[in-house]
């Protein structure tokens, strides 16, 4: 036993002197976020998330520098450039939590994907062993496998003992206890136990070994079969665009990219076995796949593009017309390279994706924005809503197309593009919409809607109508009480011998909003309600507003309320409700 520990505590001090920057970056991002947990404030905890972001990131960038400083050497070089990679990523991401919109998707998954990619091929780079190359991926393939059943049942194991642990000894852990211990052992632990396949490093990821029967039957038997109903769905489809002359869905590119991946997946696992004569079913497939992508290929085209001239480029919309690309590449290659090598796959999906990220104006990110501001000027141009270079939002416009002007400006104000949509705005419509600023989301999509004061609704749409207000401060100058409507609404407000009552009957037959001063005089509020949002056309979209209150005198009190929200429905009669409503006494 003693010996068995010594040749385990061994082999993991091994892992630790080879993979010294890997670990560091897996320990970092283990602890960040559990500290993200522990923090209180938003500011801080994304600070602390952000770390976790780049170390994740890090732990495979490292990995991919280790596996080509044991090709070639320069480690300590390389790993200066990582750690200087990393730096930018930083940089890159937001600083507040409010920033962080779905943008930065675009930039962390394809990230990821390149790190892990660039796993896939670099030491490799400019070399010739195409079957070192097959092993190598193979079996980093099956560890990270055994990574994820190893970790599983570490992860698992460890939180069902702490949870007995609480349940039989009545310790009452903190609840954050399992979540940070979810985390730190799948970070630190999950990177520990691929290291501890690997730790030989390239040598031995790339050692010849026998051919996995596994691979064989998951290839054959599971993936094969559903390429041929992927290809099935998409040919009877292909036929049925021909023969009603229409064009194709959006959705079908996701199946066309979902085929083809799954095919050169497929592929690759059997390439070894492409050379065995007794396997003659591997060359044929490996033929006729990249033949029946073909027609795909001009299906997918035609799908992204009818997307694209529609409503212009978006980010998602680059990247899958970039992998259609990438698609068309592969098969032209493997068609008419007569010795091609799989490297080609990792690498030119690696090129394209790098491209996507960092070629100056051609990117993702500033096509989408170049593309979504023609599109919008587009819509304004063609509804007549320009007036000397900025929207006239007096002027009467569909739902619909302010739906999409909203959309527009709101896409590009999450990509930081105020300066330009501040241009196409009277300077009401900025001090307002900077006002928003200071609100925990940046979205003006709402704000916008609410700038367009004559809205028509489509004759089908719900007659709905919703006002909100963004005023968190009360000024209370001058008054001497304050209290919430669902502070008093059950028990009143007592002002010494008088009591001040609020009877909410806005769902009744009759609806009233009564505010009562001891059960014989009241002021409803339901004119008020009723006249405030006749101002504004029925629409979906809940409209921002600078003020909902009104001021009126009760006996011998003047008393103002303020609401956070009112909202009209029209069902078999008008329904009103209200939120957030606050009286100032005097």
């Amino acid at each position: 036993m003693k010996e068995k520990f010594k040749q385990i505590w061994g082999k993991a001090d091994d892992i630790i002197l080879r993979y010294p920057m890997v670990l560091t970056m897996a320990l970092v991002a283990a602890i960040s976020s559990v500290v993200a947990i522990e923090l209180d404030t938003q500011q801080n905890q994304f600070m602390v998330t952000k770390l976790v972001m780049t170390a994740c990131l890090g732990i495979s960038l490292m990995f991919a520098v280790k596996m080509l400083s044991q090709r070639i050497g320069k480690e300590f070089l390389m790993q200066i450039l990582a750690l200087g990679i990393l730096a930018v990523f930083f940089y890159v991401l937001p600083n507040s939590q409010r920033d962080f919109t779905e943008a930065y998707a675009f930039v962390l998954i394809p990230s990821y994907i390149l790190s892990h990619l660039l796993v896939s091929f670099i030491p490799f780079f400019g070399e010739k062993r195409e079957l070192n190359f097959w092993q190598y991926n193979k079996n980093l393939f099956i560890n990270i496998f055994l990574t994820a059943v190893f970790t599983g049942v570490l992860v698992g194991g460890v939180m069902l003992a702490i949870l007995a642990v609480d349940n039989l000894f009545d310790l009452n852990f903190n609840e954050d206890l399992y979540p940070k211990t979810f985390l730190f052992l799948a970070i630190l632990g999950s990177c520990f136990i691929f290291l501890l396949f690997n730790d030989k490093g390239l040598s031995q990821l790339e050692s010849d070994s026998s051919y996995p029967q596994i691979l064989k039957f998951f290839t054959q038997f599971v993936l094969i079969p559903l390429l041929l109903i992927y290809v099935v769905i998409l040919y009877f489809y292909f036929g049925k665009i021909l023969i009603n002359w229409e064009l194709p869905r959006g959705w079908v590119s996701y199946l066309i990219l979902a085929y083809s991946v799954v095919g050169i997946l497929a592929l690759l696992l059997v390439h070894p076995l492409k050379e065995d004569s007794t396997k003659s079913w591997v060359k044929i497939f490996s033929k006729v796949f990249y033949y029946s992508l073909v027609p795909l290929l001009v299906l997918l085209f035609t799908a992204i593009f009818t997307r694209i001239l529609e409503y212009g480029y978006t980010e998602a919309r680059y990247y899958v017309l970039l992998l259609a690309v990438w698609l068309t590449a592969v098969v032209l290659y493997f068609i008419f390279i007569k010795k091609p090598t799989i490297k080609f796959v990792p690498v030119s999906l690696f090129a394209f994706g790098l491209f996507a990220l960092i070629f100056p104006y051609f990117n993702a990110f500033s096509v989408a924005k170049r593309s979504q501001k023609k599109e919008l000027e587009k819509v304004l141009v063609t509804n007549n809503v320009l007036a000397n270079g900025k929207i006239d939002f007096n002027k009467k416009i569909k739902n619909t197309v302010a739906d999409e002007v909203a959309n527009k400006m709101d896409y590009l104000y999450k990509r930081f593009e105020e300066d330009y949509i501040y241009s196409l705005l009277g300077n009401e419509q900025v001090h307002r919409l900077k006002k928003t600023e200071k609100t925990g989301y940046r979205d003006i999509h709402y704000s916008i809607l609410g700038f367009f004061k004559y809205k028509t609704a489509e004759p089908s749409a719900v007659k709905h109508v919703e006002i909100y207000t963004l005023n968190s401060l009360v000024k209370i100058d001058g008054y001497r009480y304050m209290a919430r409507v669902q502070d008093y609404e059950q028990k009143g407000i007592n002002i010494g011998r008088d009591k001040i009552t609020l009877r909410n009957n806005l769902r009744n037959s009759k609806p009233q909003l009564l505010v009562k001063l001891n059960e014989d005089q009241s002021v409803d509020l339901l004119p008020f309600i009723q006249r405030k949002l006749s101002e504004y056309q029925p629409q979906i979209e809940r409209i921002l507003v600078d003020d909902i209150s009104t001021e009126f005198t009760l006996g011998k009190y003047r008393v103002k309320i303020l609401f956070g929200s009112l909202t009209k429905e029209k069902l078999k009669n008008d329904q009103y409700f209200f939120s957030d409503a606050i009286l100032l006494i005097k």
